[in-house]
Parts: structure tokens; C-alpha cells; sequence
């Protein structure tokens, strides 16, 4: 199996866990971008222009969700989501709160922290809002843990591989869990396992990569994905002109539909 993906980005760390704790083999790489005229991977496997995006054989499956869904379905043992199905249901919105809340407040860290959005004056004010943003998922966190061991119970499973990528990116963000609260507590134990410590090493790596990524995006070799939560924070934030400034300047993207012109019908298993 092929996964296309950033190593910082938590969605394609969710997926390298799922995969290392089912231990399945798998190559990880960054997609290409597509030169002047050409195409990359960016154009040719996803409508959405987003990753990870996992290849297997003539399979090719984007959303990490859909992604953890389908290891689930096609390596289902040892199993990742609990049995029953209020405690999957459960599974299930742990994983959509980080997905979207929590990715959005780590994701404008990095903007103003790596991008330099909101510059001088206004970066200070956005790192403050995210930071007593994460204090609050924080809470809510260690709340659903309550005295469990793990998220799904007295097992590892879909719930913690879905919360360790975002607790691990706020500490690189120097805002690690409180300690003294379930949830640092859990922490250090989800780090002692190989498939979480392997994988967030390869994040920490991938850090040193950012220095420089700003002017990168000034002189146009990429533009930062603003769309859903990721707008919603910006702007609730009180960083409306970062967007404006962003449009202004072309180096922000939203979901082109143009894209779904060119591309067919997804790949089964039987074609």
C-alpha cells in the first residue's frame, strides 16, 4: 500500500497508526505537485486536491476517516473500533471533534507560527485565542476519559489514535496536556506505544522543514488550504483580514469543483 500524505499533517498520522497497529506493510511519501502544464498527484488521485489519499492496487481512497474506515473493513483484526454501537457512535465523535475543532485551532497555530499570518500585532492576539482554545478541548478531553485507560475503554483503539496526533502537534505548539489531568496521564501512556511513538517521531522530524515554508508560499509554490473549521477559526478568531489578505495575495485555496470535471469514477476492488 501506497499512502500519499505530509507527515506533520494528523490525518495522515491517524492512518499510519491504524496501518502499523494492524501491521500492514505500507510505503509513505509525499504527493508531487504538478509542474507548469503537467500533473502531479495533487490533480491526478484526488478531486479534492486534500491528502492522505491511501493506494492499494488499483483502490485509491482520500478522507482519513473513510481511510481508517476502510483498514477496518479490509484488515479487521486486531480491531480498532469498540464493540457495541453506542460505544463506537462515541468512537466515532471523539474522532470528529479532533478532526474538525481541535485540527482547526493546532492548524492556526501553525499559520501564524510558520506563515507568519496576522504579522506582528495581530499573531500574538490569534496564539492567544488558540491557545485557551486547546485548554478547552483539553478539558473535554480529559472528561470523556474520565478513570478509563484508554478512550475506548480497557483497549487501545479508534479513539486514541484519533486524539494522540493533535495532543502530540499542541506540544510542539508548547501546548502540552495540563499536568496532573487524565489526559497527560494518558499521553505518556499512548507514547509508549510503538505505532504512536514511531509515528509522531516522524512528525517531530518533518518540523526542521518549516523554516523557510513562508517564503515558499510567497513566491507561489503552494497555497494553504482555508476551508470549513479552518475559515471558521480564522474568522471567529478575529482573523478576518488574515483571509482577505490571503485572497488578496493568492496564496490561499478553497475547494475547486472545476476539479471534479476531470475526474471519473473512483476504482473498485473489481475493476
Amino acid at each position: 500500500m501506497l499512502l500519499l500524505q505530509h507527515p506533520l499533517s494528523p490525518y495522515a498520522q491517524k492512518v499510519r497508526i491504524a496501518l502499523r497497529e494492524k501491521g500492514q506493510s505500507f510505503e509513505a511519501r509525499l504527493p508531487t505537485r504538478p509542474a507548469p502544464g503537467q500533473s502531479g498527484d495533487e490533480t491526478a488521485v484526488t478531486p479534492r486536491a486534500e491528502f492522505p489519499v491511501l493506494i492499494n492496487g488499483n483502490i485509491r481512497i482520500f478522507d482519513s476517516t473513510i481511510i481508517l474506515q476502510y483498514i477496518e473493513d479490509a484488515f479487521p483484526d486486531p480491531p480498532l473500533l469498540p464493540i457495541g454501537p453506542a460505544e463506537r457512535a462515541r468512537a466515532r465523535m471523539i474522532e470528529e471533534i479532533c478532526d474538525t475543532h481541535y485540527e482547526a485551532i493546532n492548524w492556526g497555530l501553525s499559520e501564524v507560527r510558520f506563515f507568519g499570518r496576522g504579522g506582528t500585532s495581530l499573531g500574538p492576539k490569534l496564539r492567544e485565542q488558540g491557545i485557551e482554545q486547546i485548554r478547552h478541548i483539553h478539558t473535554w478531553l480529559s472528561q470523556q476519559l474520565g478513570d478509563r485507560t484508554w478512550f475506548d475503554g480497557d483497549r487501545f483503539g479508534w479513539s486514541d489514535l484519533s486524539v494522540a496526533p493533535y495532543v502530540a502537534t499542541s506540544s510542539t505548539h508548547d501546548v502540552p496536556a495540563a499536568p496532573n489531568t487524565a489526559l497527560h496521564a494518558w499521553f505518556d501512556r499512548v507514547m509508549q506505544r510503538p505505532s504512536v511513538a514511531a509515528t509522531i517521531e516522524e512528525a517531530r522530524a518533518a518540523l526542521p522543514a518549516m523554516v523557510g515554508v513562508a517564503e515558499r508560499l510567497r513566491r507561489g509554490e503552494f497555497k494553504r488550504q482555508y476551508r470549513d473549521h479552518r475559515l471558521e477559526w480564522m474568522i471567529r478568531s478575529g482573523g478576518m483580514n488574515v483571509v482577505l489578505d490571503g485572497i488578496a495575495n493568492n496564496d490561499i485555496r478553497f475547494t475547486d469543483t472545476e476539479r471534479f470535471l476531470t475526474h471519473g469514477i473512483f476504482s473498485g476492488a473489481n475493476q
